[in-house]
């Protein structure tokens, strides 16, 4: 899971410093998977929090559009993003998790303790994943690389050849052989 923060602040030119953006302005949100399939596209406003979740692992790719390039007054302007994700065990609230579940803080560190080695878990898989995609393109790239090898010495041996016969021809021709 992956919970995203986000707020925008729009350049004032009167006093030279980022202001705090107005209401209108609005943000679209658009995740793609590795696959590039996309996972949420939604409008939120100047201020917002997105939420994903993927069963695919690898690079997601986040991007912000904002909608003050519509509008005539912000055109030109600067617009300033802060951005703040959290992944995985850390999107928990275990406070309010606490609170709900009415939980001991015996209870609530171990269920701290399970989510963190859930996320290990998950990790160690992809690093398998990872892993198993780096051997697949080390054993193409060594493949490729012993047949252009074997492409050049037979080039090599055929130039040869042909080399050592026009060279015969030639002095056989000259009457020098």
């Amino acid at each position: 899971m992956v919970i995203g923060n986000y707020r925008t602040q729009l350049w004032d030119k009167q006093s030279e410093s980022f202001l705090p953006s107005t209401p209108g302005l609005g943000m679209h949100v658009e995740v793609k998977d590795p696959d590039g399939k996309v996972v949420l596209s939604r409008q939120y406003g100047s201020e917002g929090r997105f939420t994903f979740t993927s069963h695919t692992p690898g690079e997601h790719q986040i991007c912000l559009h904002s909608n003050s390039t519509r509008m005539a007054l912000f055109a030109g302007g600067k617009l300033r993003v802060h951005l703040d994700i959290q992944v995985g065990e850390h999107t928990n609230n275990y406070p309010e998790i606490a609170a709900k579940d009415k939980l001991t803080e015996l209870q609530l560190r171990a269920r701290q303790l399970l989510d963190q080695v859930e996320q290990i878990q998950k990790e160690q898989n992809y690093q398998r994943y990872r892993e198993e995609r780096f051997r697949m393109t080390s054993e193409s790239t060594n493949q490729r690389v012993l047949w252009w090898s074997i492409a050049q010495t037979i080039i090599l041996i055929l130039t040869g050849i042909w080399q050592m016969r026009h060279l015969k021809s030639f002095f056989e021709a000259k009457k020098l052989v």
